[in-house]
């Protein structure tokens, strides 16, 4: 029987940092964890499920005496940001509002959004919700993933594929995923996708290399474009 784990989860605190970085009492713990999860869902279904579609991957959220430090991880930091910083400034207040504490809100642009499981799972998820073939719309995003030079990929989509009756799970992996070893540098993102036919589960899997021996992405991609020999299948 398969003991499945999440791998970000697997590595926090040995060699994945926390996403939340704050110390509280005993009193004050289980109040400052709501906060954090209401934060993280404001800005999911303000950002992420309507316009402008700011793709946020992550949010780390970091707590000093006087205020709650949010640092924003996305693709699109111009949309977030707005025309002189009006959108950030809504944003801010709005958070102010929901928790009553002081806000400091940092933008942190991914520069490679295919290299980011989150990114390229909630990508898969909206070109299924065009109706658009899971084998194809997997294998294209597969591609882009290791155009960036990244070691591994794969892509789970669960649920009722194509509209079909049955619903059943659909894998396809390229290069390594090495899930057991601490020191791989493993990227996970999973997320929903709602169709008229039900729900869809797609997961993503990202193999980047061991910690400090990474490809850097920008010189791996640029190499990529300019002829550079297709990775092999492991």
């Amino acid at each position: 029987m398969g003991q499945k784990v999440n791998p970000i989860g697997f590595r926090v605190g040995i060699t994945e940092d926390w996403r939340s970085r704050w110390f509280a009492p005993k009193a004050a713990y289980a109040e400052f964890l709501i906060e954090d999860q209401k934060i993280r869902k404001f800005v999911d279904e303000r950002l992420n499920r309507q316009p402008p579609y700011a793709a946020v991957a992550r949010v780390v959220i970091e707590r000093t005496r006087d205020e709650v430090k949010v640092l924003l991880h996305t693709a699109r930091p111009g949309l977030v940001i707005g025309p002189k910083g009006a959108e950030v400034d809504k944003l801010k207040e709005a958070l102010e509002d929901l928790i009553d504490r002081k806000i400091n809100l940092n933008i942190v642009e991914i520069k490679v959004p295919d290299a980011d499981a989150m990114l390229l799972a909630e990508s898969v998820s909206e070109q299924l919700k065009k109706r658009a073939g899971f084998r194809r719309v997997m294998k294209m995003r597969m591609d882009a993933a290791m155009a960036t030079g990244i070691k591994g990929v794969k892509i789970m989509c669960k649920g009722r594929l194509g509209g079909a009756e049955m619903a059943r799970s659909e894998t396809q992996l390229r290069g390594s995923i090495p899930l057991h070893t601490l020191q791989a540098h493993v990227d996970y993102g999973a997320t929903i996708c709602r169709t008229k036919y039900g729900t869809i589960g797609v997961k993503v899997w990202l193999y980047h290399g061991r910690y400090g021996e990474e490809v850097s992405l920008s010189d791996e991609s640029r190499g990529r474009r300019d002829g550079g020999r297709r990775g092999r299948r492991a």
